[in-house]
């Protein structure tokens, strides 16, 4: 008899599932027995709708290989969407066990150029398309709890390491990426007691949003290890999405390839204390003297 699968019986909902990470992360999740709700609207690169909806597709190629699966196709960074993802869990299967954020487009632009629609479009559906599940799932394992059924829930979310580092060209995608993080740390603070863990991963994989951006890097190679497919990053998801994480909560996981790595993000550095108010030279003197001080920052991506 073969061992039992790291997801078995486990509900797991994933957002922009329908190409690249999601449809990766979905097939993943199947393959260690969970039941998936695939989300996709189907929409371009640009946010704007596609000639059809790929969710069905994916729950179909799961269905195919022996496992369960339902397609979801709303819009989940609004209100009735998001509750709608919820409820399919739930009325299609009676539970919802882990919620993996990952949705999302580009509409890159270098900030002179960056307009205030290609900023709330990718604000509302990586930040907005993030909170709005969130707290529908939320809501659900709080009521779960308080009837006396302390849920194993896992939520993963999905920044960038343009989020944690900046990218030129990115500054809607870099600052709604950096949200993510915050709402990753409050969200794993206030849910705990729900029997929530919330995690966020920032990957690196060959995406639609990628190959365009980071062509030469993203490339897939003649032979050998592709240390960019998006299969690559799924493990870590599935993980994170098990009961198996148990004491694994409010942490950012960088993974690329073969390679994961925990970021410790913003951490007191050198510091001075005066004791008294500085004056404005003063206060420069002391930045400069901690500056030359402090760990050199990560380079922004897209530099040079």
């Amino acid at each position: 008899m073969s061992s039992r699968r790291l997801c078995e019986e486990r509900v797991v909902i994933v957002t922009g599932a329908g190409r690249g990470l999601g449809r990766a992360h979905a097939l993943a999740y199947a393959a260690e027995g969970a039941r998936v709700v695939v989300n996709d609207l189907g929409v371009g690169l640009d946010g704007t709708p596609g000639p059809d909806s790929p969710a069905a597709q994916v729950a179909d190629e799961i269905v195919a290989a022996g496992g369960e699966a339902v397609a979801h196709g709303g819009d989940i960074a609004t209100n009735e969407g998001a509750a709608s993802l919820v409820r399919t869990a739930l009325e299609t299967y009676g539970r919802l066990d882990t919620l993996v954020n990952n949705a999302g487009f580009l509409r890159d632009r270098m900030l002179v150029n960056l307009d205030e629609d290609d900023w709330d479009a990718v604000m509302r559906v990586h930040l907005k398309g993030h909170f709005l599940p969130l707290r529908h799932a939320a809501a659900h394992w709080r009521a779960e709890t308080k009837a006396g059924r302390t849920p194993v829930a896992r939520v993963v979310n999905t920044s960038s390491g343009a989020g944690l580092a900046g990218s030129v060209g990115q500054g809607n995608y870099s600052a709604a990426k950096a949200g993510i993080v915050g709402l990753t740390l409050v969200a794993a603070a206030e849910l705990g007691r729900y029997g929530v863990h919330v995690n966020a991963i920032a990957p690196a994989a060959r995406t639609r949003m990628t190959e365009r951006a980071f062509a030469d890097t993203m490339a897939a190679p003649g032979t050998g290890f592709d240390a960019m497919a998006p299969e690559n990053v799924s493990p870590l998801v599935v993980w994170l999405g098990s009961a198996a994480s148990a004491g694994v909560t409010g942490r950012v996981f960088e993974t690329e390839g073969g390679r994961i790595t925990v970021m410790e993000g913003w951490r007191p550095g050198p510091t001075a204390d005066k004791g008294a108010r500085r004056t404005p030279a003063e206060a420069g003197e002391t930045a400069l003297k901690l500056v030359a001080e402090a760990e050199l920052p990560r380079p922004v991506y897209g530099a040079g």
